[in-house]
């Protein structure tokens, strides 16, 4: 994934009164997404790409002198992130040529595409087998089927299964970005999602993040932390291991594929970027900080029953 912001810059006039002594960056931005968007059918299925606008201007009777608009380009691979990068910088271009106004971009980050290592998943699979799914009680699975059907998503309650390891899909499609990528380029690297959080929710969204405040979630970090530990016993008493773990990052991972860099030298990390919403919001938030000196559990703090299953009015 490349993570871009593009400015455009222009000239403010008074809307009703001298519009035509204005550039608007505004129209640029708009001119861009429109561009972009037309361009998807004709971009591979693999791909996924979304944008907001950061910076649509000041107030309505003020031709926008500047406008920006963030956007994330994601693919399967180096060359096809590189690719659609240099798609949205033409379009980009068009769009400034368009309006007679002029555009710079800002690296906002990136992520490499993630290359996870076989012998180590089967290690961390064979422990998950070993140690098995927590015990769930009824409380727990109904208060997650209550959840699903809030969010209208399949209501099958917590895993009880263990799933079962399975090699990447003959057809991958698109999906999450993460800088753990950049990781497995470096070192032999796996995840795992295990137990996880409540299936089948939408992401990015509150039903994801309510389980953290439960047993749900207690339970499944000790269980992950178990398997991680089983792991990390195996990697260090099993040398043939970790060289079939080297073996494969060498031989298999970077042989059939080509590293690229996703950034250049001039790129700066863009730390600036959630300084001013934690400013806002931070003290409002202090108040909900967990004292564990307290309360035995965070739902103590907050004085709620678990579980919940009525929706709050």
């Amino acid at each position: 994934m490349i993570s871009v912001e593009y400015t455009f810059e222009g000239e403010s006039a008074h809307a009703a009164n001298a519009p035509w002594r204005g550039r608007n960056a505004l129209r640029a931005v708009e001119l861009m997404n429109i561009g972009w968007d037309f361009r998807r059918e004709h971009l591979r299925p693999e791909q996924r790409s979304h944008y907001v606008i950061t910076d649509g201007g000041d107030q309505p009777n003020v031709v926008p002198s500047r406008a920006s608009v963030w956007y994330f380009f994601r693919e399967l691979d180096f060359e096809n992130i590189k690719k659609n990068y240099e798609i949205g910088n033409k379009i980009a271009e068009a769009a400034a040529a368009m309006t007679d106004t002029k555009v710079t971009r800002k690296m906002i980050g990136a992520a490499a595409p993630r290359h996870f290592n076989n012998p180590i998943a089967e290690a961390v699979q064979a422990n998950i087998e070993r140690f098995g799914m927590p015990q769930w009680t009824e409380d727990e699975q109904t208060f997650a089927k209550a959840v699903q059907r809030l969010v209208e998503g399949k209501e099958d309650g917590l895993n009880t299964a263990v799933k079962k390891l399975e090699p990447p899909p003959a057809r991958p499609e698109s999906g999450s970005s993460d800088d753990i990528g950049d990781v497995s380029w470096v070192v032999p690297t796996v995840t795992f999602r295990y137990p996880a959080n409540i299936p089948n929710l939408p992401g990015h969204n509150w039903s994801n993040a309510i389980a953290m405040a439960t047993p749900i979630a207690h339970k499944g970090i000790v269980a992950g932390s178990k398997v991680m530990a089983m792991t990390m016993i195996d990697l260090l008493l099993r040398p043939e291991l970790i060289q079939g773990a080297k073996a494969y990052f060498t031989d298999v991972q970077l042989k059939n594929h080509k590293v690229l860099p996703l950034l250049s030298e001039t790129d700066q990390p863009q730390i600036h970027l959630n300084r001013e919403t934690m400013e806002r919001f931070r003290p409002a938030m202090r108040k909900f900080y967990y004292d564990a000196s307290k309360y035995d559990t965070y739902l103590d703090q907050l004085d709620v029953k678990f579980p919940t299953l009525a929706k709050a009015r």
